[in-house]
């Protein structure tokens, strides 16, 4: 059997140089929401995106990020996706429907479409986890999308 070191492996690849990248937001919990947009930017802007080349688009929730998606991956403009918003637990059952739901709808616009999508939809159980975790979630969607984009490059 080969050792690691004796095939090729394709290296991580996070330049943004570039790249335009679709960023959608849900407007709920909005505090988190603009700390997970933050460390977005930061990153994207870090690893080489030119801030004329990030475009974000609004939505009411989680469950309405999917289909802005899917017709931000098939308009042809975006080299890679971001899904940023909060779903924080409540007393019903309706935190898992979110969760769950906005996850699925996602990972099949990205499956069906071929675009690279990071998902940074937080699902905390209260509103402290999502402060802690806004930000560093942001920077890891951002290195996450550019990195996909370069990986399904290479691959193809």
């Amino acid at each position: 059997m080969p050792r690691r070191n004796d095939i090729r492996e394709i290296e991580p690849d996070l330049s943004g140089t570039g790249l335009s990248v679709g960023l959608v937001l849900s407007r709920f919990n909005e505090d988190i929401g603009d700390g997970l947009l933050s460390g977005c930017c930061d990153e994207l802007i870090r690893r080489g995106v030119a801030a004329e080349c990030i475009t974000l688009v609004t939505v009411p929730g989680a469950l309405e990020i999917p289909l802005v998606l899917k017709t931000m991956a098939q308009s042809g403009k975006y080299h890679a996706l971001v899904a940023l918003g909060c779903v924080i637990r409540g007393e019903t059952y309706h935190f898992e429907i979110v969760s769950n739901e906005s996850a699925r709808g996602i990972t099949e616009v990205q499956l069906a479409t071929g675009m690279p999508i990071a998902n940074a939809v937080l699902t905390t159980e209260n509103d402290d986890q999502a402060l802690v975790r806004m930000v560093q979630k942001g920077k890891e969607a951002a290195e996450a999308a550019l990195e996909m984009f370069h990986l399904l490059k290479a691959v193809k």
